[in-house]
């Protein structure tokens, strides 16, 4: 097309420019693209030099490719012009449709400006449309799908140099260059979309491999696991239904991983526990429960959940972690029961002898002239003043001990046998036992309390109470009796001391005085322990001395 002139056009050189757009379309990558594109103008468009100026992400341009000079294109490709001076050029000199045409007359006012230039030499113009070496020419290129291309986003601009002819080009020279920048833009757009597609794409492969890696990290680490593992529902009516477990828990459990599937973890769950169990399971947090094995057994566990959550549907899964803790639970309920228990007789200890006592009373007592004065307000008592009269029932209640859920411990009254059922305690010393100390030895008197003691036990009701006080001191707290079933339970229980015990390969027998306290509400423990233990010294005192070991 260079040396054409412009009513005729060889079809060789439109085939020329159409294969140079198919080749810019066709291009690998977004560089190779623009650099076809630049090439295309110098292959087939007859110009000179080319240089193709892309918008960035901040707005300025890039010179992004360069055709047609060496020295030219590694001098200005990759410099930036600022977005302020592209917008000045593009408005201003002469308007060929979308192309713009500044001629060397108004262009001098560019000479200093950021836009990266590059001029060629040669003499001045010798008649009017002779191309000036400061003449420029810049075909902008829009987004696809404008028409008009003025009133689109600036794509970028493609800036040309000194037509072969050494002519300014004439009407086609102009529309072929406005439709190639208008392909252009087309190739560059699509190009951009293939390079993006193509990051797109690489990325979801390194994600997707990332979380195969994950995925499979996962699955070792839950499956391989030292301890154990699930996977459960949450939520909707299959909540806590277990839908995977590991190796290490189906061996805790004693069951296998298809039984397992069958369960939720309430079903497995000691009933004391469910409670815990539930609140774990809704705030996703730790506890320490039992969960049942197959053999019927139960084993104490520490079960933390994490709540495993979809950012669409929220919560999905609960992730269950289960560890065997049952060891540490013997050794805390073995700390525990020392603590609590004598260690010769493995009977509860004073503490808890006291403890146990302490529960079953309250000292909490009316504050005084409480009661006179309700009685004066209403004329009776006031735990029958009636609702409606102003009376503040939630200050009573705090005032006196009768409006509480606690059930008062009353004991029968002295000097008769009234019917009354209250909670006996009896105090037991034994009669002899220093004799058998200072005779045959502490393991000999050792051995006689273990006796005593198993005796005890063995004599009254479960849910009553054996204690060892101290020494050879013992204490049984009876709920339920009335006078003559205490008096009767401390002749029974006499009756299995006197008899012979073997200690150290002899029989040795000792006897037992009882006293017998009632434990009511307004005393405290040691209140209750010594009316026992002054009603024992009475009884032991009565009884001839000769007579206390038979009983």
């Amino acid at each position: 097309m260079e040396t054409e002139s412009e009513p005729y056009v060889r079809l060789a050189s439109l085939r020329q420019l159409h294969q140079v757009m198919a080749d810019m379309n066709t291009a690998r990558s977004l560089a190779d693209t623009l650099q076809s594109v630049a090439d295309g103008v110098v292959g087939a468009l007859g110009y000179e030099m080319a240089a193709v100026n892309l918008v960035r992400q901040d707005g300025d341009l890039v010179v992004a490719a360069f055709s047609g000079n060496s020295a030219a294109e590694s001098l200005i490709t990759g410099r930036v012009g600022s977005r302020d001076s592209w917008d000045r050029r593009l408005n201003m000199g002469e308007q060929w449709g979308d192309l713009v045409f500044i001629p060397h007359t108004e262009g001098w006012v560019l000479d200093d400006d950021d836009v990266p230039q590059w001029y060629t030499d040669g003499p001045a113009p010798r008649f009017e449309d002779e191309w000036h070496p400061s003449d420029r020419l810049f075909a902008p290129m829009y987004t696809p799908g404008v028409q008009g291309g003025s009133s689109g986003e600036l794509l970028g601009v493609i800036s040309v140099d000194r037509p072969r002819n050494g002519r300014r080009p004439g009407a086609w020279g102009r529309e072929a260059l406005q439709m190639y920048a208008f392909q252009a833009a087309i190739a560059i757009s699509n190009a951009r979309l293939r390079a993006n597609m193509q990051r797109a794409l690489v990325r979801l492969e390194r994600d997707q491999q990332a979380l195969r890696a994950s995925e499979e990290s996962f699955r070792q680490a839950f499956e391989y696991a030292p301890s154990g593992m699930a996977i459960a529902e949450m939520g909707g009516d299959q909540h806590g239904r277990i839908l995977r477990t590991n190796d290490a828990l189906c061996r805790l459990l004693g069951r296998p991983a298809s039984a397992m599937r069958r369960y939720s973890f309430s079903d497995l769950v000691h009933p004391e526990d469910i409670g815990t169990l539930l609140r774990t399971s809704a705030e996703g947090g730790r506890a320490e429960l039992r969960l049942g094995r197959r053999d019927g057994s139960y084993v104490w566990v520490s079960l933390r959940n994490s709540v495993v959550a979809d950012a669409a549907d929220g919560p999905r899964f609960l992730l269950t972690h289960v560890e065997d803790i049952e060891e540490r639970k013997r050794r805390e309920l073995q700390l525990a029961h020392r603590a609590s228990h004598d260690s010769l007789t493995g009977l509860p200890n004073s503490a808890e002898l006291r403890s146990r006592l302490s529960s079953r009373l309250c000292r909490r007592q009316a504050q005084p002239g409480v009661l006179e004065s309700l009685d004066a307000a209403y004329g009776h008592p006031a735990f029958e003043a009636p609702t409606g009269h102003g009376f503040d029932f939630a200050q009573g209640a705090e005032a006196f001990d009768g409006f509480d859920h606690h059930v008062h411990t009353i004991a029968p009254e002295d000097g008769r046998d009234d019917g009354t059922k209250g909670l006996a305690v009896l105090f037991c010393d034994l009669d002899g036992f220093k004799s058998i100390n200072d005779r045959f030895g502490h393991n000999a008197g050792d051995a006689v309390l273990i006796e005593v003691a198993r005796r005890l036990s063995r004599g009254v009701r479960d849910g009553d109470t054996v204690a060892r006080l101290g020494g050879d001191e013992f204490v049984i707290l009876a709920d339920g009796l009335g006078k003559a079933d205490a008096q009767d339970l401390a002749v029974r229980l006499r009756n299995e001391i006197i008899q012979p015990i073997r200690a150290e390969g002899r029989a040795v027998r000792v006897g037992a005085s009882f006293g017998i306290g009632w434990a009511h509400c307004g005393m405290t423990a040691d209140e209750v322990l010594k009316s026992a233990d002054e009603r024992m010294y009475v009884e032991k005192r009565s009884r001839p001395k000769q007579h206390r070991r038979a009983g």
